[in-house]
């Protein structure tokens, strides 16, 4: 049911939750405003520099993101030197924030006190993982109130990972490099931001929804919507690929199988010594 509110905004009211939608989904301050235009700038950074002033103000608001306990359990490595990131992640902006989960801050403070500390659990690592994830995230959102673009990646787990702790001095416990935010401006303005899917499948009600066979038809055909900007290839059509996701699953994606090995970021995690009872 529509009707027009005190505000004068059209506005919709779901049945199923009772809830009150915006139709237009402007965004109704700065800070939405901001969140809704991120954007990933992907390797395409100018040389233009980003000044210290704004490196020191993104790294005091990512510190100030939600952690577990209170612990701050990750370390920010800051590159400046173009050459050395992309050694580190492939990817090179004006400055890169290398986000680790990191316990040795802790671990070093207990045993000053003659304490022993182990963090070499799963349940401290998922937790040491999230508050890395958040302080990341939270420097990408500062990093664009103030202009900045940016590129959050996983290429640390590239190629040989041992190069991450060589390079960097990297502790060899207790001490995982989680992802890097390179900074920077675009060489150009990108055509387009991409989409995100913001409905069925992605946000569930009270409960969780298992997709029906027509949703999942619904959901391929988004993705095939090439207007809609959800997928990372816009050629999948000319390779001979009858939808998007007939290219993801056998292009892209490496799970067709299950894994009869172990992967490096499993040994690296094992060495690091965050899985229960390996190392």
């Amino acid at each position: 049911m529509s009707f027009l509110s005190l505000d004068g905004i059209s506005r919709t009211t779901d049945p199923l939750n009772n809830l009150v939608l915006n139709d237009s989904l402007e965004p109704s301050n700065e800070t939405i405003k901001t969140l809704q235009s991120l954007r990933t700038i992907h390797g395409n950074f100018s040389d233009k520099e980003i000044p210290d002033e704004f490196i020191e103000q993104i790294l005091h608001t990512s510190v100030r993101a939600a952690n577990a306990s209170g612990l701050q359990s990750y370390s920010i490595i800051v590159i400046r030197d173009r050459d050395k990131m992309k050694k580190v992640c492939g990817y090179a902006g004006s400055c890169m924030l290398l986000y680790c989960v990191d316990f040795n801050r802790v671990k070093s403070c207990a045993e000053s006190l003659g304490y022993t500390y182990y963090p070499d659990s799963m349940e401290n690592y998922i937790p040491g993982c999230i508050s890395t994830t958040v302080a990341a995230q939270t420097a990408v959102v500062a990093a664009k109130s103030l202009g900045v673009d940016s590129l959050i990646t996983n290429g640390v787990h590239r190629g040989d990972m041992q190069r991450i702790w060589d390079l960097l001095e990297l502790p060899q416990t207790y001490c995982f490099p989680l992802l890097a935010v390179v900074l920077g401006y675009p060489n150009e303005e990108p055509a387009f931001q991409k989409g995100r899917l913001d409905g069925v499948g992605v946000i569930h009600r009270d409960k969780y929804h298992k997709l029906t066979k027509d949703e999942v038809t619904e959901l391929t055909n988004k993705y095939d919507n090439e207007d809609l900007h959800l997928g990372l290839n816009n050629n999948w059509k000319a390779e001979g690929k009858k939808h998007y996701f007939d290219w993801l699953f056998t292009s892209w994606l490496d799970n067709s199988n299950p894994k009869t090995t172990e992967t490096q970021i499993f040994k690296f995690m094992k060495k690091c010594g965050f899985v229960d009872l390996l190392k």
